[in-house]
């Protein structure tokens, strides 16, 4: 009998050793990390896996393995997974719990954000627009009606990345609660503590959780929480010392951390293409390391925002469909000088891993493809308004006839004769975001979102005035983030307030087509799609939605194709939703091996931004 028990408790003995020997704390005594009970210190990068193809993720976490990055830091936007309540979305591209798989096996750490708010420059910051149902809500806050969504939502991810936990066998060593609270109005206390404790009750006291702020006293104000890690950011040029003497104000003691070092800086339609001289990135990577500093590079690769996934800053300013943020690997994993200079400062502080790197992805130009008209959005009516027609007195806001992406078409009629030019105003901005108006099928000019809210109109009493409204992408920084969509006010007439609308909700995903040539190897490629002459608007190929172009504002003016979406087994459709002015007769798009991201053709149309400086985005 005694055989078979010590069996048994040598075998339970053996589990707690083997439990024991994944650990990843805060050593407040000796100002580090402990990973399995030894000095620890991340070199991370920033990687968000929902602007990467699926087919993409090895190639994009081994190439910054081979940089000598030991971490990998991630968002999980949660309007992503679950753009309707209740119905939840982990597969293909949107395999979270793959992704976290990948980078384990590759031999990267992960450091996890899933907010519930992310901001990273996507459509409401991660929080999906369901939320807005609620006019009245107030996000990131104690508001019941948030709180109750927030969770349901961290109760259905948090158990399913637990298993993924360091000391669980996978790759996250910390997990951040929010995302720079302390840059927000609200200011809630009771908000951030409840957070804690739904983290805890789901991941367990073992995880290290942590916030992110600004390297400054006044954001950590709000933004710090006992029991939660604090850690600051900030980009090149800045006083390093300084700015970690903030983080000390909240922790003096424990690690030095910079969660957000920036080696580039976001874009906005109409403006320059940021772009940050890898020195200036090398130095003050440099000096931080130097400190014995934990640092996460945000971005070390942008990716792309396809579809309607791009956020946009308050004044309203739209981000483009490109996020290549001027980091170490472009939009498309392609390998850069930063890149190899950044590798190289890594290089004195730790061994970077032998082998080869995995090489820049071959990019091929399938030239022009000819382009018929296919119908207008008027004619196509019946088909693309999967709704039907919605009648009401004044008009309806997106989410009120259920639509959350893309574009709402609203009708009326002219209530009084118009011979002279008379104003069509939204007197409130009332037009989120883009408004394009016809009378009687015929264009008579833009309404815009705090840069046009009026124009002149002309017609007969009974005209037919049409007004295609495009949702540009929701704020995802600052108190504007609650951003309702449509016509979210009255339009004025000269004197009248219009009524009787029709609404249309417009589901636009079905006409040109080219084939990928025989006879060359390792097709299909990745490549680069551009509209020459074209003003503004909307491409799908093969059904997929590569997102919006708008090269008449700049500064983009080539958007990524990946390779996984094209076939050569067929012609390959491509559609073109052109909102301004197609180039017909000669209708044509262009596929080419290169990228164009700063051919900012109207650059006085925004006010400059600062790099690295998120007060000019509220």
């Amino acid at each position: 009998m005694m055989g078979p028990l010590r069996f048994a408790l040598v075998l339970l003995l053996f589990g707690r050793s083997l439990a024991a020997s994944r650990s990843f704390s805060v050593d407040y005594e000796n100002d580090c990390f402990r990973k399995d009970g030894e000095r620890f210190r991340y070199i991370s990068g920033s990687i968000h896996y929902s602007r990467i193809p699926r087919v993409y993720w090895k190639d994009r976490l081994m190439k910054m393995y081979m940089a000598g990055l030991n971490a990998v830091q991630l968002y999980i936007p949660w309007n992503y997974h679950e753009e309707s309540p209740g119905l939840y979305n982990f597969s293909g591209n949107r395999d979270i719990q793959y992704f976290l798989q990948l980078t384990n096996d590759i031999g990267l750490l992960a450091i996890l954000r899933p907010g519930p708010y992310i901001c990273a420059e996507w459509d409401m910051g991660g929080l999906p627009a369901w939320l807005l149902q609620k006019k009245d809500i107030v996000l990131r806050s104690s508001d019941p009606d948030y709180i109750a969504a927030v969770d349901k939502w961290m109760g259905k991810i948090l158990p399913m990345i637990k298993p993924y936990l360091y000391q669980n066998g996978g790759p996250i060593i910390t997990v951040q609660v929010e995302n720079e609270y302390g840059s927000y109005f609200a200011c809630d206390y009771n908000y951030l503590r409840h957070l804690a404790k739904l983290f805890r009750s789901h991941l367990g006291n073992e995880v290290v959780l942590f916030t992110t702020d600004g390297a400054g006293t006044g954001y950590l104000k709000c933004g710090a929480m006992q029991g939660l890690y604090a850690t600051v950011d900030f980009g090149p040029g800045s006083n390093v010392t300084a700015a970690f003497e903030a983080q000390r104000h909240a922790e003096p003691r424990g690690p030095l951390v910079n969660s957000e070092f920036y080696t580039g800086w976001l874009d906005h339609w109409g403006s320059p293409h940021s772009v940050v001289p890898s020195i200036a990135v090398t130095k003050s990577l440099n000096e931080m390391l130097a400190v014995g500093a934990n640092v996460n590079m945000y971005m070390f690769i942008g990716g792309t925002n396809f579809g309607y996934w791009n956020g946009a800053n308050a004044p309203y300013s739209p981000q483009p469909t490109s996020y290549d943020y001027d980091a170490p690997l472009t939009e498309a994993g392609d390998l850069t000088d930063k890149y190899f200079a950044i590798r190289n400062v890594i290089r004195m502080y730790r061994n970077i891993p032998e082998g080869p790197i995995p090489p820049t992805t071959p990019k091929y130009a399938y030239g022009r493809v000819a382009m018929k008209k296919l119908q207008t959005i008027f004619e196509a009516l019946d088909i693309l308004a999967f709704s039907g027609p919605v009648k009401s007195t004044y008009p309806k806001t997106f989410l009120e006839l259920n639509q959350v992406f893309g574009y709402v078409l609203y009708r009326t009629s002219l209530p009084a004769d118009c011979n002279r030019p008379t104003p069509l105003s939204s007197p409130l901005n009332g037009v989120h975001d883009r408004a394009y108006v016809s009378v009687d099928g015929v264009t008579v000019g833009i309404l815009e979102r705090n840069n046009g809210i009026t124009i002149n109109v002309t017609g007969k009493v009974g005209s037919q005035l049409d007004i295609l409204v495009e949702n540009m992408g929701r704020i995802n920084y600052g108190k504007d983030i609650n951003d309702f969509k449509g016509l979210v006010t009255n339009l004025t007439l000269g004197n009248d307030t219009l009524s009787g609308w029709t609404m249309f909700s417009l589901s636009i995903d079905e006409v040109g087509s080219f084939v990928i040539p025989d006879g060359i190897p390792d097709l299909p490629q990745d490549t680069y799609v551009k509209l020459p002459k074209w003003r503004k608007g909307q491409v799908w190929i093969n059904g997929f939605n590569v997102g919006r172009y708008w090269p008449a504002r700049g500064p983009q003016v080539t958007l990524f194709v990946p390779a996984d979406i094209l076939s050569t087994a067929g012609p390959n459709n491509v559609t073109v939703l052109e909102l301004e002015g197609a180039p017909c007769s000669s209708c044509y798009v262009e596929f080419t091996a290169s990228p164009l991201l700063n051919a900012t053709l109207q650059l006085d149309y925004k006010q400059a931004r600062r790099l690295f400086y998120k007060e000019d985005l509220l």
